[in-house]
């Protein structure tokens, strides 16, 4: 294992089978602190048994992942791992009945004990740093409303701000715009890329438009049969590239991953 102060992720022969099917063979690669990685690849290649996994979510059958030099096996705490690592879905992952500033204050969660947490429901706790990761995403006036009614987007600056108040080291991101549209997909990368630079955190986003990667993103690692296709500074990835990772992309770009 590399011992990089700046090495946040370490992936080493990562593997990873469902029945007879290979999810993920043999993958290889470390992620440094401060990179905003694009992961990208046919539907199936495997983008998310991949995040999955460095979510923790997913155990690996073969190789070794350490997260900020933590190995896998070792990141079972929850409040260890609630700061190093902060997840965004597109489902959003909110509690739609809640008002807008509860799922704020879910990010929270990990460091309250029990007796804080139900006391918030009632009288939201820390709600000064909750209002302020509200103005930081553009929702202060909605911050009583509930959750269910807010747009697509609305809801998806809501998971922002629950990471802002979460603070955690490492934000991996599944297709977060995958159920926006293109104005409101543009809005949402460009405020997380924002936020994570200021921050100074790392983000590891799958997403299905190469555009998108190749606009909000410094690196991309291409994903394919469970494989690195590629793994390369963003000016680096070619028209070319892309061709042959997606040899049937006017078919595959509409599947789910």
């Amino acid at each position: 294992m590399l011992s990089s102060s700046t090495e946040m992720i370490t992936v080493k022969n990562i593997s990873k089978y469902y029945e007879r099917k290979i999810a993920l063979s043999s993958l290889s690669f470390s992620i440094n602190k401060g990179e905003l990685v694009a992961l990208i690849g046919p539907s199936g290649a495997g983008k998310t048994t991949l995040l999955n996994t460095l979510a923790t979510i997913v155990k690996p059958d073969e190789g070794f992942l350490t997260i900020t030099g933590i190995p896998f096996e070792k990141l079972t705490n929850r409040k260890l791992l609630a700061k190093k690592i902060g997840i965004i879905r597109q489902q959003f992952d909110l509690v739609g009945q809640l008002s807008v500033i509860h799922n704020v204050l879910a990010g929270r969660l990990a460091d309250w004990g029990l007796f804080k947490s139900l006391l918030s429901l009632l009288l939201p706790q820390e709600k000064e740093a909750a209002l302020k990761a509200l103005e930081r995403v553009g929702l202060s006036d909605k911050k009583l409303e509930q959750t269910a009614k807010l747009s697509g987007g609305e809801q998806q600056r809501v998971a922002l701000a629950r990471l802002l108040l979460q603070k955690p080291e490492i934000i991996l991101a599944d297709e977060p715009v995958a159920s926006l549209d293109p104005a409101r997909a543009e809005d949402i990368l460009s405020m997380l890329t924002t936020l994570v630079k200021e921050e100074n955190q790392t983000l590891v986003t799958s997403l299905h438009s190469v555009e998108y990667a190749r606009k909000y993103f410094t690196r991309i690692i291409a994903i394919k049969n469970g494989q690195v296709f590629f793994d390369l500074p963003v000016h680096e990835v070619s028209d070319s590239l892309l061709a042959h990772l997606y040899q049937l992309k006017e078919q595959s770009d509409h599947d789910e991953s």
